[in-house]
């Protein structure tokens, strides 16, 4: 999208008409002690030709890696014309959709968008949209306690990502919420059941349930929700898109089925850039429709009876009457959702399920070959979908600088997050990876760990 900056001449234009003589007097309402001046640290501006230049040579010094890291942001192939469409100027453009007669392509979009986050989580409706996954748990977490109404306790497993529980606090702290953390299995890594009803006993408004956990390991879903509504709470699933295309989705969790689903968009066609712009997607059962934050996207007829498409269930509050909106984040991330629904519209269902089904054998091949090494063997029995905890018979942060060396991003070191487990390796494989590829990672290990 071309940069037409103002002439001299413009500005000059502009200002008169305003009636202003500088741009300076244009905003004298701002305090002197507030204006920063030249901003000397600042180099000088460069020529398109230059910054594409420096751009390409900042790209060449990361260099091209396998990336086997993962742990919420997760490397897929995106087909080509997924950002060849989302970049028209149509799509690229737009943002928020006010004027329902003037935005029907963008409406329909994020109908469409709705329709397919709701077929994948088994909920009744899903709005359009969120931040990023974390933001949308935490925005769980205050729907599920606006709710509930008697308790404000909210009960998040350490199987949760950790960045994700970081924000939650951050977000509802000063709520008066209580966030409580679980413990999990340290052998199979998942939180068990039975070991709930032992531990907690104080009432709570809802138990955060992930699928696949932030170690990639399955939690036993279906015990779990039966359990929050056993004791009237809400169950909120935390889940991976891809996943939902193997496994159950929320909805269809024990007798009942999850309350909220939330999650990170990023791996429906979001390619890995810097860490992010990223999306978040939630999605809920009719009865807490009113509760959700966001907007939502209804589908109508006009007096002609011709279709149309509208936001709807929104309050003005959301933008306008701040304390009184159901969420202050009213980022919506519009044209990453945009991507993400030409993504599974040229996908389709039954690609996702490759897409997952190869992710899922290339982790199952990968991990076989290493725990063939001497010295590594998985960290958690529990079944995975495409990450793996492997235990090193070394630091892990000295291995995976070697790995770095020979081209191969080997994963994350759950050193930081959990100094509990030790030499700790969190590896992921998604279906970019080839046989190939695989061997090399596990021969370059095993060279690292001679």
């Amino acid at each position: 999208m071309p940069f037409i900056p103002h002439t001299q001449e413009d500005i000059a234009e502009m200002l008169a008409s305003i009636g202003a003589k500088t741009i300076e007097e244009l905003f004298d309402e701002i305090p002197k002690d507030l204006i920063s001046g030249e901003l000397t640290g600042v180099p000088p501006g460069l020529s398109e030709m230059e910054i594409t230049r420096l751009m390409m040579e900042r790209a060449g010094q990361d260099g091209l890696y396998q990336n086997f890291i993962g742990a919420g942001a997760y490397e897929h192939h995106i087909p080509a014309a997924v950002w060849q469409i989302t970049t028209r100027g149509e799509f690229y453009s737009s943002y928020t959709p006010y004027q329902a007669e003037a935005s029907q392509g963008t409406l329909q979009l994020l109908y469409e968008y709705q329709t397919m986050m709701a077929s994948l989580t088994g909920m009744d409706v899903s709005n359009a949209s969120m931040y990023d996954g974390a933001t949308a748990l935490a925005e769980a977490a205050l729907m599920a306690v606006r709710s509930h109404k008697t308790s404000r306790r909210i009960l998040i497993p350490q199987t949760v990502h950790p960045i994700y529980r970081q924000v939650v606090r951050a977000i509802v702290s000063n709520q008066k919420i209580e966030v409580v953390e679980l413990p999990f299995c340290t052998d199979c890594g998942q939180i068990l059941p039975e070991s709930l009803a032992n531990s907690v006993h104080e009432e709570f408004a809802a138990l955060v349930i992930p699928q696949p956990n932030f170690f990639g390991v399955l939690e036993q879903v279906d015990a779990l929700t039966d359990w929050a509504h056993s004791k009237n709470a809400f169950a909120i699933g935390v889940v991976n898109p891809t996943a939902l295309a193997l496994l159950t989705p929320p909805g269809e969790w024990g007798s009942k089925g999850a309350d909220i689903a939330v999650g990170e968009g990023q791996p429906l066609g979001i390619p890995l850039s810097s860490g992010g712009p990223y999306f978040g997607f939630m999605a809920c059962k009719n009865e807490l429709v009113r509760q959700m934050p966001g907007r939502i996207i209804g589908r109508t007829t006009d007096l002609d009876n011709k279709e149309g498409f509208v936001l709807t269930l929104q309050a003005r509050e959301q933008h306008i009457r701040r304390s009184k909106a159901t969420s202050n984040i009213c980022t919506n991330q519009g044209l990453m959702v945009t991507a993400a629904t030409i993504y599974m519209s040229l996908v389709g269902p039954e690609g996702l399920r490759r897409i997952a089904a190869q992710s899922h054998a290339n982790t199952l091949e990968l991990v076989e070959q290493l725990e063939k090494i001497n010295g590594v063997k998985r960290a958690f029995s529990g079944p995975i979908f495409h990450e793996a905890a492997l235990t090193l018979p070394a630091p892990v942060a000295k291995v995976l600088s070697q790995l770095k060396q020979k081209g191969i991003l080997g994963g994350l070191d759950l050193q930081a997050y959990y100094p509990e487990l030790g030499n700790t390796l969190l590896a992921c494989v998604t279906e970019t990876k080839t046989a190939a590829d695989l061997q090399n990672y596990a021969e370059t290990l095993k060279q690292a760990l001679s």
